[in-house]
């Protein structure tokens, strides 16, 4: 049976991929490391120091994380050959389907664990707030920004991580002029900073104006990674410019948003998602925080020392063209991954590019192949 043969090439394949995954994660030294932090953990002096014993207790999660991740694809792997065995005794047609389910399965499993090979900086495994905003005075860009945030909401939903809708802006017939999403899940960031920069044009027939000219329309994404206790820094009461509402707005239905402004950078954030004034304060503080901490990143300073005029070029690179109209393709400009498939990649299936641009920064940055040779 072709089916079956093509399944046992394919396992074969798989099977050599995730035994050299073994040999990258080093299990055995990773299960000594968990077994020294455990260790660490029962002290009686470890609570002392709420930063250490947090971050800690991170690198714990993340390191079982990682080895639970290859626990499932390898017993996955076992159940495929299991089945492919009694496959080759007689014919079952609902087994079949189930072997091919798993191989799908574990397709995915290890394409997820070679991208995270990659993803090593300090932030990487921290959720997102990923930032959309529409090319100023174009209602065709603001029409895309929609569309990209359905893009990303629903590659986060695929990828079993919660996603929130936390600060937004209309508008004018539809559509956002800017939106922020917070993506709650491990290695969020890694995958979605490979997303920053210019996300357009877009080429096609404007859905707004009906003249029948095709049309170019431009937004960008920012994204920056959720904070936590072991990245601890205050911005000075003279750097901020609270503005809450004057007017509570009736008693049904009060007016809780808040805006905060950061006076050195000329950076702002509007939130009125919360519930409570309190609560939009707080986030829109967070996310404040959150986008300062990736420009002094990017930057190579600290956040007293963000150079503002730089800023904007951190974000205005074009990385990626979306043609809809009269063909479509997709192609992303840094690392000439393209495809046809632009209705798949508008639904969220993105980590073709994400895979090839991580792959490029870390050969740019590490000068080091060994990871892509093992997975070869």
């Amino acid at each position: 049976m072709l089916e079956l043969l093509n399944i046992k090439i394919e396992v074969e394949k798989l099977s050599n991929i995730l035994t050299k995954a073994e040999g990258c994660l080093s299990l055995p030294e990773l299960s000594g490391r968990i077994q020294d932090l455990n260790q660490l953990v029962s002290q009686p002096t470890f609570w002392h120091n709420s930063v250490t014993s947090r971050q800690t207790l991170q690198e714990i999660d993340s390191l079982n994380a990682k080895k639970k991740q290859y626990q499932r694809s390898h017993f996955i792997l076992e159940d495929i050959k299991a089945a492919l065995e009694l496959l080759e005794l007689s014919a079952d047609e609902e087994l079949l389907q189930e072997a091919q389910t798993n191989l799908t399965q574990l397709q995915k499993e290890l394409e997820t664990l070679e991208i995270e090979q990659f993803l090593s900086a300090p932030c990487d495994q921290k959720g997102a707030f990923l930032a959309i905003t529409a090319e100023v005075g174009s209602i065709d860009a603001q029409d895309w920004a929609a569309m990209l945030l359905q893009l990303y909401h629903r590659w986060a939903v695929n990828h079993n991580h919660k996603v929130y809708l936390v600060q937004e802006s209309a508008g004018d017939l539809g559509g956002f002029k800017h939106a922020t999403l917070e993506i709650i899940g491990r290695y969020a960031y890694g995958w979605l900073k490979s997303e920053q920069g210019t996300h357009a044009r877009i080429e096609r027939i404007s859905p707004v104006h009906s003249n029948g000219k095709r049309h170019t329309c431009l937004a960008s994404v920012k994204v920056s990674p959720i904070l936590d206790e072991s990245v601890d820094f205050e911005i000075p009461e003279k750097h901020l410019e609270i503005t809450l509402p004057r007017d509570r707005g009736n008693v049904n239905r009060p007016e809780t948003w808040a805006q905060v402004f950061h006076i050195p950078t000329g950076i702002s954030v509007f939130c009125k998602e919360e519930r409570s004034q309190m609560q939009n304060k707080e986030k829109a503080l967070a996310i404040l925080k959150s986008k300062l901490f990736a420009i002094a990143l990017a930057q190579g300073v600290q956040i007293d020392e963000i150079q503002s005029r730089l800023i904007k070029s951190l974000y205005n690179k074009l990385i990626r063209e979306y043609i809809l109209h009269p063909y479509t393709k997709v192609k992303d400009l840094r690392t000439n991954v393209e495809t046809p498939a632009a209705t798949e990649v508008l639904d969220g299936k993105i980590d073709l590019f994400i895979k090839a641009y991580l792959q490029q920064l870390y050969l740019t940055t590490s000068g080091d192949k060994e990871v892509l040779d093992n997975f070869k």
